[in-house]
């Protein structure tokens, strides 16, 4: 990975939708079933919508049914940062883009095997490459 993407947030808000800027830069969250990725069945990769690094692989993702794309886990070459949130009464664990620290969703420990994780991202957070 390369070095830390830093911007101001005005460079951020030029470069993004306001829902994409409300969830990734101030940690907010899309509504369930809303976000164009939850019920995505393409194969590929899926990238931060911030910095395009490569975080997910479509073969890590799993229909979890609660609303958000679900993952049992990042691609293999990446550690993304987590982070304790205490916000909305209960404490969960936030993941960030390791590069821009783009808020992408959650971490929980309800996810299929081999894992064990159910990471829950914001389908705003992600672009999407298709593989050819």
């Amino acid at each position: 990975m390369s070095d830390k993407i830093v911007k101001t947030k005005a460079q951020w808000q030029a470069l993004l939708s306001d829902e994409a800027f409300r969830v990734t830069r101030e940690a907010g969250t899309e509504a369930a079933f809303a976000g164009k990725y939850y019920d995505n069945k393409d194969t590929g990769i899926y990238h931060c919508k911030c910095c395009n690094e490569p975080l997910f692989d479509s073969n890590e993702k799993y229909d979890s049914g609660s609303g958000w794309p679900s993952f049992y886990q990042p691609k293999t070459d990446v550690e993304l940062e987590v982070i304790k949130d205490s916000s909305h009464g209960m404490t969960r664990v936030e993941v960030r883009c390791p590069k821009c620290e783009a808020h992408l969703g959650h971490v929980f420990e309800d996810g299929p095997q081999p894992t064990g994780l159910r990471y829950c991202i914001n389908s705003v957070s992600l672009a999407f490459d298709e593989e050819k």
